[in-house]
């Protein structure tokens, strides 16, 4: 496996942090994706071994083209960088606000997919890894759940935005299936990030997310592509 290379995105904190230092650990080369310099070289010494900065902003297409042309080779994508700019419901969530979050958690993810495809097309066990959210889950949001308040509508753009990711997921999985391109996403639960703080994500641990997405990573030939699937690797409803 130490041949195999690994690209994670908002991976200089967070889930994105320890999926790539898991990677690392498993045998990976890791572009550590950053938009900033400075905390991508602090993530990248942290991590050691065969990590390195990768300088990619996800909404910016002259930043993502750049990025694409350093990487010549790709075998897994962990599409992790997001935001949650607004937490208030829909009435009270603006359209600018809106566009914020899907620039990143959704626009983003289909430029930097699209721009890294010809690499992973080339490897023979591409993988891609999108993290979502289980407050995504429509299902979850109609009936009641442990991990949230039944019917709260908080959160309007973050969660509508991974609901959209999640559709995507099966889109790329569908069109990509014939590459032996496996398509998922993951919930990885509620984690102290700076997305969700500690004492609202009741103190979970954000490397213990990170080994579901490196999971989805590692997936067997015979594995799944368009699933939704939690931290542990139980199917999340759609």
């Amino acid at each position: 496996m130490n041949d195999r290379t690994a690209l994670v995105t908002g991976a200089n904190k967070g889930i994105g942090f320890h999926t790539a230092r898991l990677l690392v650990e498993a045998g990976f080369s890791v572009h550590v994706g950053s938009r900033d310099i400075e905390h991508g070289e602090r993530a990248v010494a942290e991590i050691g071994g065969d990590a390195r900065l990768l300088v990619l902003d996800v909404t910016d297409p002259c930043s993502i083209e750049r990025a694409a042309a350093r990487v010549d080779r790709l075998d897994v994508l962990v599409n992790n960088a997001g935001v949650q700019p607004v937490t208030g419901p829909p009435t009270e969530t603006g359209v600018d606000d809106l566009r914020r979050t899907y620039e990143t958690n959704v626009f983003g993810v289909v430029a930097v997919t699209n721009a890294f495809l010809p690499v992973l097309r080339r490897s023979a066990h591409p993988r891609v890894v999108n993290v979502s959210s289980g407050t995504a889950s429509l299902t979850w949001s109609t009936h009641p759940n442990p991990q949230f308040a039944h019917g709260s509508p908080r959160s309007a753009a973050y969660r509508s935005s991974k609901a959209a990711l999640n559709a995507l997921t099966v889109f790329y999985a569908q069109e990509l299936a014939e590459d032996g391109i496996k398509v998922n996403a993951l919930a990885p639960g509620r984690r102290a990030t700076d997305l969700v703080p500690g004492a609202a994500a009741g103190g979970g641990d954000p490397a213990e997310g990170a080994r579901g997405a490196v999971r989805l990573a590692l997936l067997p030939g015979d594995g799944p592509s368009g699933g939704f699937f939690s931290w542990d690797g139980t199917p999340v409803p759609w």
